[in-house]
């Protein structure tokens, strides 16, 4: 795990020394943290993090985890209030707030472009943080050299988040190394982004991105500085247990490279060839003088939406109602790729759903999801889904989907007790009324608690 710490061995609970390449920062500890290191060194239990390592670069890597137990402060917290609050604040002061509040719990995105302006941010606060990438398997040489660079220039180690090999091989033998030129991006961002980076989150309460409002105004105009996750779930799990931290939200473009010249951090050299927004080699390209930045990434796609999915959030689904859940309720665009994949998933139609809600006496017990593949909510349990449902192979218990928007929405609601997706159902053996799963948590322990008490 990628946490910025002194070289030195030994660190006292009243100060941390904080070193790099080009300068030397000592920050009394007592003033700037509220629970000391070895405080939090006593409640640990490790996370979803790297192997440990025995380079002394990061001798407590491995050592410095979530919190077993943790004041439920944050949890209370009106964000929309504390976004007010700092919507003048200073990138610095933001970044400063966001590492004071959740300490070892919170890690920057990192994507290899000009958001290195968020770790160098973090690194003149003084306080000790966590830096994270998703390796896709596709991005250019120049930008696995920058990360190497940015290693050694802060003295940190960035953990990578890999896409699974088994969902990579799939998509590359079924459709193809370029089958987003033909299709769309989404499908591949799923596998390659979405997923690994749902996986590192489970590991975290808030993560730091480089978003900015002037980055793509179809989706990005309206971010605030912090918020609460829109999409994807944390350490604690359920909706609202991950928050959003944007710093630059607010600052330009123009001013975050005057930053970058002005702080001589290193910088991808793809930037000098004319790239200004950087993603995968096969779906970036340099942007020519005039043209926005977002031009240059999925190119051959809508310039309104152009989202990978890791803030899909930012995207107003304008063809639906709004419930007071932040649901969609209407009918949403056909062309959103469908979610819930799996060998161990039954997708139903209409006609099986009726005969699995008709039967009272059911070979097996039945689980299954009323969802819409559109819906931010639905997209964000789908790892958990899945992975229950691989839990649950040949254990006796049925898991299936049904998607439940568009023309089967009022059948749902009448039928099968559909309020907002998603809606999950039990259906026990020797009973024809599903049982409606109460809970906001989603995550896969959870759900099983729930099965194993029914079944």
């Amino acid at each position: 795990m990628a946490l910025a710490v002194t070289s030195s061995n030994s660190i006292s609970s009243s100060s941390f020394a904080l070193s790099s390449s080009s300068n030397d920062i000592k920050v009394d500890r007592a003033n700037v943290a509220s629970t000391s290191l070895s405080q939090r060194r006593s409640l640990v239990r490790p996370l979803n993090a790297e192997p440990k390592r025995n380079d002394s670069v990061v001798p407590l890597a491995a050592t410095l985890a979530t919190p077993e137990v943790a004041e439920k402060v944050e949890g209370e917290e009106d964000f929309e209030q504390l976004a007010k609050e700092l919507e003048n604040a200073s990138p610095l002061e933001i970044m400063d707030r966001a590492l004071e509040k959740f300490g070892n719990d919170i890690a920057i995105a990192f994507s290899g472009a000009e958001d290195v302006a968020l770790i160098e941010y973090a690194h003149l606060t003084g306080r000790p943080f966590r830096v994270f990438s998703l390796d896709t398997g596709r991005l250019n040489p120049e930008t696995y050299r920058f990360f190497d660079e940015v290693e050694k220039h802060f003295g940190i180690r960035i953990e990578y988040m890999f896409p699974d090999a088994v969902e990579v091989q799939a998509l590359v033998r079924s459709k193809g190394l370029f089958s987003f030129y033909e299709d769309g991006h989404q499908e591949c961002c799923r596998v390659r982004k979405v997923r690994p980076l749902r996986r590192a989150l489970k590991g975290l309460r808030a993560w730091i991105t480089g978003q900015r409002k002037d980055q793509s105004p179809g989706t990005r105009s309206e971010i605030p500085v912090v918020q609460v996750d829109p999409v994807f779930e944390g350490l604690e799990g359920g909706v609202g247990s991950l928050v959003k931290w944007n710093p630059v939200a607010n600052v330009k473009g123009n001013d975050i490279w005057n930053f970058l010249r002005t702080m001589d951090v290193p910088i991808n050299s793809l930037h000098s060839q004319g790239y200004i927004s950087i993603g995968c080699e096969p779906c970036t390209r340099p942007v020519l003088p005039g043209q926005h930045e977002r031009e240059g990434r999925w190119w051959w796609e809508d310039a309104k939406a152009k989202e990978c999915g890791l803030h899909k959030g930012n995207i107003k689904q304008e063809d639906a109602a709004v419930n007071g859940n932040g649901n969609g309720a209407g009918n949403a665009s056909e062309a959103v790729a469908d979610i819930f994949n799996s060998q161990n998933l039954v997708t139903l139609n209409r006609t099986g759903m009726e005969n699995l809600a008709r039967l009272d006496n059911r070979q097996e017990p039945w689980l299954v999801v009323l969802y819409a593949p559109w819906c931010q909510f639905c997209q964000a349990m789908e790892g958990s889904y899945v992975e229950l449902a691989d839990k649950l192979a040949g254990n006796g218990v049925k898991v299936g989907k049904f998607r439940a928007d568009g023309d089967q929405k009022e059948y749902a609601k009448q039928k099968l007790q559909l309020g907002s997706f998603p809606t999950i159902l039990f259906f026990p053996k020797h009973s024809s009324k599903p049982i409606k799963y109460p809970s906001e948590k989603r995550d896969v322990d959870s759900l099983m608690a729930f099965v194993d008490a029914l079944r």
